[in-house]
């Protein structure tokens, strides 16, 4: 198969993907900036909020993405009649992990007045991982529906869901922040309210569409119920709890990189935020690359198809590096453009700014460790990603960053671009750790026909 022609075909599975995880993301972004036109304040406690429950929310995305390779390679194999129940076991588990998330979250609530914010920007941001916190339970019937339509190639129902989603949390905002129809002016705590039900809308949203529509008539998971079955539950829990390692690995990094420049004032953790937030919604794009990666690998391996496989991995990481570098140059180039979209606040402006340049430059390793773990997943292969992983984050970033950021050793203290140069270190390490090994179990199923 030409490049060309793979190139498209990954890409007609990912763009509606990416259109609903850039409007997943846009509900964030629609958070911080309505937030921050309240007040720097405000838009510190949703920072600080978000900062504790995306780490929880990224965690339970990896947990729960076991559903997406298995049911692939699944497909590939023509082994239709075993989705159904695979699917059912996916949302068993993905329920329960809701409510050991729901529980910690609760759990977490008294450690916003003891790192050192304001009274104020504490007691909102505690009150909004309250109030976020219902929502798990719709974030893990979605995400796992979501990995069941995505393996059938059916992604398209994903992004019309999240833009409707996303069309309805800026009124709910509205509403709920400012004060508005009759409802009190709840601030941060307003996002938290409007996300939570947003995520509920989805949810019902996923359930109703899969019912309806025709296309998952033969492998429909809701016909026939059944009760738990240990051998599927093993199966989801040792491919998913290194994916979910990894995710809590690196999203727990950026929270605690958010968290410790609490110290240095509202004023930095608003633009830290600016800076996170913009790349997380540049991020969305790689991140569809390596889900719709992960279900054309998955399809490739379960058809037994190894070196398919490998071209098909190969070319959509090159694919993942060209569109990096193209949303790398477009937020180097715009940077003040982009900060002064979240906030009027010129000190917040003008340090976002700083940061959203070594954001640019960080797109390119960010976008390539991500595209080739997407690929690795579409092998089974979650151990090694994992590894690497703690090393970059763990090992690289979050110390050299806090030396760069403080000034300990040899290092003079830069701020908060100290963490950002750090992570850009780190992720190029992932990057070219994970390519190295991608090429090597590739060639390796080829020559013994194992895939992991």
């Amino acid at each position: 198969m030409p490049r060309l022609q793979d190139v498209k075909a990954t890409w007609i599975l990912a763009w509606p993907i990416m259109i609903g995880q850039l409007a997943q993301t846009g509900t964030g972004f629609v958070d911080a900036v309505m937030a921050g036109h309240l007040s720097a304040g405000d838009l510190a406690a949703v920072s600080v909020g978000t900062s504790i429950w995306s780490v929880m929310i990224v965690t339970m995305f990896g947990l729960l993405i076991a559903i997406s390779p298995m049911a692939s390679q699944k497909v590939g194999a023509k082994a239709w009649h075993e989705i159904p129940s695979l699917t059912q076991q996916a949302l068993y588990q993905g329920l329960f992990i809701a409510l050991i998330m729901m529980l910690i979250a609760h759990s977490l609530l008294p450690i916003f007045s003891q790192i050192g914010l304001a009274p104020d920007v504490a007691e909102k941001g505690s009150r909004f991982l309250a109030v976020i916190s219902w929502g798990f339970p719709a974030v893990a019937i979605a995400r796992v529906l979501y990995g069941y339509s995505s393996c059938l190639n059916q992604t398209k129902p994903m992004m019309v869901i999240s833009i409707i989603a996303l069309l309805l949390n800026i009124p709910a905002n509205y509403v709920l922040i400012y004060g508005h129809w009759g409802f009190p002016e709840l601030g941060a705590v307003g996002c938290a309210w409007a996300t939570a039900m947003c995520m509920w809308f989805s949810a019902i949203m996923w359930i109703i569409w899969i019912r309806v529509s025709p296309i998952y008539r033969d492998t429909h998971p809701f016909r026939h119920i059944e009760g738990l079955r240990l051998q599927t539950q093993k199966q989801l829990a040792k491919l998913a709890i290194p994916i979910g390692i990894m995710f809590f690995v690196e999203s727990s990094a950026f929270s605690l990189i958010a968290l410790m420049l609490a110290k240095l004032g509202t004023t930095t953790v608003a633009s830290h935020q600016i800076a996170l937030n913009f790349s997380s919604l540049t991020f969305m794009i790689p991140l569809a690359i390596s889900t719709a990666l992960t279900v054309r690998v998955g399809q490739a391996v379960g058809a037994g198809d190894f070196k398919l496989a490998r071209f098909i991995g190969e070319t959509g990481i090159y694919l993942g590096f060209i569109l990096a570098i193209i949303s790398g140059c477009m937020i180097i180039l715009f940077r003040g453009t982009i900060a002064a979209w979240y906030t009027s606040d010129p000190a917040v402006i003008l340090l976002a700014a700083k940061l959203l340049l070594l954001s640019g430059f960080f797109q390119f390793s960010d976008a390539t460790q991500i595209v080739v773990a997407g690929v690795l997943r579409g092998y089974k292969s979650t151990r090694m990603p994992l590894i690497i992983h703690l090393t970059a984050f763990w090992v690289i970033g979050i110390p050299l960053g806090y030396a760069l950021t403080f000034g300990v050793g040899p290092f003079s203290p830069q701020g908060p671009a100290g963490y950002w140069l750090a992570l850009v270190i780190a992720l190029s390490f992932a990057a070219i750790s994970l390519f190295a090994f991608f090429r090597r179990i590739s060639v390796r199923a080829l020559q013994t026909g194992i895939a992991s």
